[in-house]
Order: structure tokens, then C-alpha cells, then sequence
């Protein structure tokens, strides 16, 4: 199937690569990306692919929300602010429980929703240039769909170090909070990922589905009522006052009021 905003290519051992492609925009998270990610995910959840890596072109691994997407979303009715809402939950949602095991491949940077990517791959590589963060709240926002998936990965204890402050951090600090498994030179990121995803190919498919899905249930619960409380905060978020502040100044180019 030909996408506009990803692409994807498998090898002859089934090992798929699937890139984000909108390098002009840092790979933001559109409602068009959204969309095709999830399409992708059903279609490699019916696929007989073994391995699926989850990387990005250009010079950012995912810059986050698309704030245009976000600022139409602010503009728009409830019912289409919570259908936007539930597409971006149910897409992290229909990543993180692929049968297959993800790695993810990151680069540049990886903000908001590209954290929120990085926490529903089984395992991150990232280069040592990496700058990583959960910014939402530097405009009026909050990391609420992503949040599950950023708490089952880091833990509640370190995540809160970052979830709150929108402090950018490093690759080093990223392997230290457990969001990056290895940090790794540029040139040698692929060789990385390669080295990861070929004990995989020796395994039974069927028994690495069936522990990952075992993974999950042991780890913390995402269900539909958990997911459902992200998206009424992320709601409630969206139309609150400082959003609406914080996108606008982010637009106009100045200094929201909470600014110091």
C-alpha cells in the first residue's frame, strides 16, 4: 500500500522497516500520519513479517505533535476534538501491541509524541546526539496519550523527573531513564539495530508474539479505560485557557505569561 507520510520496505528474512516521511516537518505527528500509522500497524498485526523497525527520515526522529494538527483540533467541536484524541491513542496503542518486536531507530530529536513512538518500540537505539523531551507543557499542554506507554517504560519514579518540567535531555540521560536501551555513533546506529533484530530472526515467531503479549500483561495495565482517561485529560487540556495561550504565542513567535 502506498502512503504519503510513511514508507516501508521488508528484506527477504521479513525484517520491515517502517519510515516516517515528513522530513520537511521533522516528522510531526499529522492527523494524515496518524491515520497511516495506524493502517500500517493492521497491516503488519495480519503481515508474516518477524521484526518491524520503526525509523524516521531527515533530520529529526519525531519533533512530536504536529501543532497545526494540534491547533485545529483546539478550533474544532468536542466530537472532533475527541476523535482526533482517540486516533493518536489508538494509533500508540496499535503499535504497542504488534506481535512482532519493534526497535526503534532514533535520531536528531525525538519531542512529545516522538517519545511517546520511542516508548511502544520493545527496544530503542538511539545515536549519542539525541536530544529527547516531553515538551507539551512549555505550551499549555499535556503528554496524556503518551503517557502509559512513557510510564511502562521509565517507571513512574523517573519519568516524573521529566514528564512535568519539558526539560530536554540528553541520549546518555534517555539510556539512563530507560527510554533508550543503547546510544550509539551515527555511523554506527544501523550496524546497532542490525544487532538487535538478528537474534529474533532464530526464534519461533508464534513464541515471541505470545511472550511479548505475556510482557504486556505483566507490566503495567493500557487498557480501554486507561486510554480513555488520557484522552479526556488530553480533551480538557486542549480546551483549556493556557493551550490556548501557549499555541497562539507559539504561532505569534512571543512569550506566554508563565514564561519566566
Amino acid at each position: 500500500m502506498k502512503f504519503d507520510t510513511i514508507d516501508s520496505e521488508t528484506d527477504a528474512q521479513g525484517v520491515c522497516t517502517v519510515w516516517l516521511n515528513r522530513p520537511e516537518k521533522h516528522n510531526a505527528l499529522s492527523a494524515q500520519m496518524i491515520d497511516e500509522l495506524t493502517e500500517m500497524a493492521a497491516i503488519l498485526r495480519q503481515g508474516s513479517e518477524r521484526v518491524v523497525i520503526l525509523a524516521a527520515r531527515g533530520q529529526s526522529f519525531c519533533a512530536g505533535g504536529d501543532l497545526q494538527w494540534m491547533q485545529t483540533q483546539m478550533r474544532a467541536d468536542r466530537a472532533t476534538r475527541q476523535a482526533g484524541a482517540r486516533g493518536l491513542a489508538g494509533m500508540l496503542q496499535s503499535w504497542n501491541t504488534l506481535p512482532q518486536p519493534v526497535i526503534g531507530r532514533i535520531h536528531g530529536n525525538a519531542f512529545g509524541g516522538g517519545v511517546g513512538l520511542a516508548s511502544i518500540c520493545d527496544l530503542a537505539i538511539g545515536v549519542e546526539t539525541v536530544w529527547m523531551g516531553m515538551t507539551e507543557t512549555k505550551l499549555g499542554l499535556i503528554p496524556a496519550t503518551i503517557g502509559p506507554y512513557v510510564i511502562a517504560r521509565m517507571g513512574e519514579a523517573k519519568a516524573r523527573s521529566v514528564f512535568m518540567s519539558a526539560r530536554k535531555f540528553s541520549a546518555l540521560d534517555a539510556q539512563g531513564l530507560g527510554l533508550l536501551a543503547k546510544t550509539v555513533a551515527q555511523d554506527a546506529l544501523d550496524l546497532a539495530v542490525t544487532a538487535e533484530v538478528t537474534p529474533y530472526l532464530s526464534c519461533a515467531p508464534g513464541a515471541v508474539a505470545a511472550a511479548k503479549k505475556m510482557a504486556r500483561r505483566l507490566g503495567p495495565v493500557i487498557d480501554a479505560q486507561t486510554i480513555e482517561m488520557t484522552v479526556t485529560a488530553l480533551i480538557a487540556q486542549w480546551e483549556s485557557p493556557e493551550a490556548e495561550e501557549g499555541i497562539a504565542a507559539f504561532f505569534g513567535k512571543t512569550a506566554p505569561s508563565w514564561q519566566i
